[in-house]
């Protein structure tokens, strides 16, 4: 199997957190056996070696995250620019994720996804959804990195999976998004607890940032 996968993140590679999880699915998809070749819509000048991929393989994800519930517009500027019909079939597959937790949280992204595949031509083959993923890109952090790297180790399984079953249509997939809706422990836990972690972790980024103001600031209330 040769998978062509398009990052429709708009942040260029050094920022995207698309691209860590493009890079751990990669390594599953070449454990099982398979090969990949990644294009970034970041950088435009990939833009016709993209579309070249897109007409010429059967195997295609496009892996996002979700802004508040709209897909990149970089990449719907893309999508635009690629022919509506083919000469042989192939496979449209999707990787959604996202700062968000809950499932029911990326459900109107996931519809829009499964519009596109029939729009060009393609069979559709399913969406592996996961949120929780805006701390990805502080994996250095001691205290995230062990948690971040088991986010990163589930998606090389899910990359292995991908091989064996040929699309994201599976029970396992399915499973990979976590709760539809967080428990209500879960919630009285982030009210009680993880809300003041998460402040405490955002007032060391802005620091890290240069930020000399408290996050609360309010500079321009008269």
């Amino acid at each position: 199997m040769h998978v062509v996968i398009i990052n429709g993140s708009p942040r260029v590679q050094k920022n995207s957190n698309t691209d860590k999880i493009i890079q751990s699915f990669g390594k599953g998809l070449q454990a099982a056996g398979a090969t990949f070749e990644l294009y970034s819509l970041s950088n435009r000048q990939e833009w016709d070696a993209a579309r070249e991929a897109f007409i010429g393989h059967d195997q295609i994800i496009f892996a996002l995250p979700l802004f508040v519930e709209c897909v990149p517009g970089i990449m719907l500027e893309f999508l635009e620019s690629l022919p509506t019909e083919r000469k042989s079939p192939a496979q449209l597959s999707f990787i959604l994720h996202g700062g968000f937790d809950e499932g029911h949280q990326f459900r109107l992204g996931e519809r829009f996804l499964q519009s596109l595949p029939e729009q060009f031509g393609c069979t559709y083959g399913g969406c592996l959804i996961q949120g929780g993923s805006f701390l990805i890109r502080f994996r250095d952090d001691e205290k995230m990195k062990k948690v971040m790297d088991q986010k990163m180790d589930a998606y090389i399984q899910m990359g292995q999976s991908f091989v064996s079953n040929g699309h994201f249509m599976t029970e396992e997939a399915r499973k990979f998004i976590g709760y539809e809706k967080n428990p209500r422990i879960v919630h009285l836990l982030f009210r009680l607890f993880i809300k003041r972690l998460v402040r405490k972790n955002f007032e060391r980024f802005a620091q890290q940032w240069g930020c000399t103001r408290p996050l609360d600031d309010k500079p321009y209330l008269i």
